[in-house]
């Protein structure tokens, strides 16, 4: 497969825009808040398979959010501090994580996109596997 065939194509894009990174793909969902220590980027929820795991320029994959209204501003938190994720790919919708990365836009000009991908869309996509994010939603090895 060469880096112009697509992985996987984004069902919508929430936060719309390119990325590139490394992934890393998330057993279970993570609540950015309590979850993640936005000060080093690291997934502190003792709980969760992938604890110490950092998120840090990362494209998190992850089947849905978890967590409360907070987790947006934990998740702009991160941004702000340099410690967020690059992208964020969801199985399903979440306006909090949404939210959380329009802020960090809005206030710190950093854009992490966020997109849902179809059924089956992480089958594709192993943590470690660098990849690049179009700014039409395609997930592309990189």
């Amino acid at each position: 497969m060469s880096d112009h065939d697509p992985l996987t194509r984004a069902e919508h894009s929430m936060v719309p825009g390119g990325a590139v990174g490394e992934v890393l793909r998330l057993d279970e969902p993570l609540s950015f808040w309590g979850g993640l220590d936005p000060a080093t980027g690291r997934i502190i929820d003792r709980h969760h398979p992938q604890v110490g795991e950092s998120v840090t320029g990362r494209v998190i994959a992850m089947p849905f959010g978890r967590g409360s209204s907070s987790a947006s501003s934990a998740l702009c938190e991160a941004v702000r501090a340099g410690t967020g994720p690059a992208a964020i790919l969801m199985g399903e919708f979440d306006e909090i994580v949404a939210l959380g990365a329009i802020a960090a836009d809005e206030v710190y000009g950093v854009l992490v996109p966020v997109l849902v991908l179809p059924e089956g869309g992480f089958d594709r996509l192993p943590t470690g596997q660098r990849v690049r994010i179009g700014i039409d939603g395609t997930v592309y090895s990189n």
